[in-house]
């Protein structure tokens, strides 16, 4: 059942954001779908891929591919309201980034990976849609910037993999610590060290 959840919780959340990233940068109906569907599902691709799951699974998953498909079509011919209620995509990635880490973590979890794989399966799991979704849409992925992203994942694949959250409760209280966090870091604009190579040039003679 958690299970579950956090799937349609991630597939709803990353496929509204692809088309909303879709419809920003002004592509055609294909390829808003396209970037909602990329966006939902990417992730989970590259993470069956590196932790040795089969990629039919993913495409097995009719339910959430007629989730995201709803998704998709709803915030395309409603996309007034949908900008009204959401009008950065943060929100949308925050949801997406905390549903899908969670449910990447214990896939590898499951498997009896050990804590590194954990930790690698919650961060692509929860950050692959969206660097698929901005590369496809020329932007620079977010996960690769300096605030904070990618860490809050790797902080539900650490706790996952330790053992720390096995109950539904203890899951569902994970997810809404990580989406809070991600929320805050936003907020109050909370970033990772970062460094920049400057090139100097010498005048020779």
């Amino acid at each position: 059942m958690v299970w579950d959840v956090f799937n349609v919780i991630g597939t709803i959340a990353f496929a509204m954001s692809g088309a909303v990233i879709g419809m920003k940068v002004k592509y055609d109906i294909i390829g808003i779908y396209f970037l909602g569907l990329t966006t939902a599902f990417g992730g989970g691709v590259i993470r069956n891929l590196t932790i040795g799951l089969p990629i039919i699974e993913v495409w097995q998953q009719t339910t959430l591919f007629i989730i995201a498909i709803i998704t998709i079509s709803l915030t395309f011919l409603l996309p007034n309201i949908i900008f009204n209620y959401l009008r950065e995509v943060n929100i949308l990635d925050a949801v997406g980034l905390s549903a899908f880490a969670i449910q990447g973590a214990m896939h590898a979890h499951f498997l009896g990976l050990p804590i590194i794989a954990v930790v690698f399966s919650a961060a692509i799991t929860g950050a692959g849609g969206g660097i698929i979704r901005d590369v496809l849409a020329q932007r620079k992925p977010t996960v690769f910037r300096k605030e904070v992203y990618l860490f809050w994942a790797m902080l539900a694949g650490f706790v996952i993999g330790m053992g720390w959250a096995k109950e539904p409760y203890q899951l569902y209280i994970l997810f809404s610590i990580i989406l809070l966090l991600r929320i805050v870091s936003l907020r109050f604009d909370w970033y990772l060290p970062s460094r920049t190579v400057v090139n100097v040039e010498r005048k020779l003679g």
